[in-house]
């Protein structure tokens, strides 16, 4: 049997190493951190994507963030103050779970919609 040439050697080494180029590995001091980590990737909105979170992106910008985000869970910011953070810098479209009170109107309009409903079925019986 023909042992392998060196450049073969070579060609298989990349092949095999190829996706470690991809991942990105980050250290946690528990699994608490870890858990917060992805947690706030999954509800955080990417820059660049139109509708993807920061888990699902590769973009350049989301790498930064993600990373960014990584170092401030080891500094032992609170989530708050990281989501903050994410909407000083890149603005409320960034948070997947927007506050209550800035969608007030969005949030009541099925209510509104139902009711005024009920109140034109209403009148339109006694009519």
């Amino acid at each position: 049997m023909k042992s392998f040439s060196r450049k073969s050697l070579i060609v298989l080494f990349l092949l095999f190493h190829i996706d470690s180029f991809g991942n990105d590995i980050y250290e946690f001091k528990d699994s608490y951190q870890e858990q917060r980590f992805f947690s706030l990737i999954d509800e955080i909105r990417c820059p660049k994507c139109t509708s993807g979170s920061l888990a699902s992106s590769d973009a350049p910008v989301s790498k930064d963030l993600k990373d960014r985000i990584y170092f401030m869970i080891l500094d032992e910011k609170s989530d708050q103050e990281i989501k903050d953070f994410v909407i000083q810098r890149y603005g409320k479209e960034s948070d997947y779970n927007p506050s209550f009170s800035e969608n007030l109107l969005l949030w009541l309009m099925p209510l509104i919609f139902f009711i005024s409903i009920i109140i034109f079925f209403g009148l339109k019986k006694r009519i």
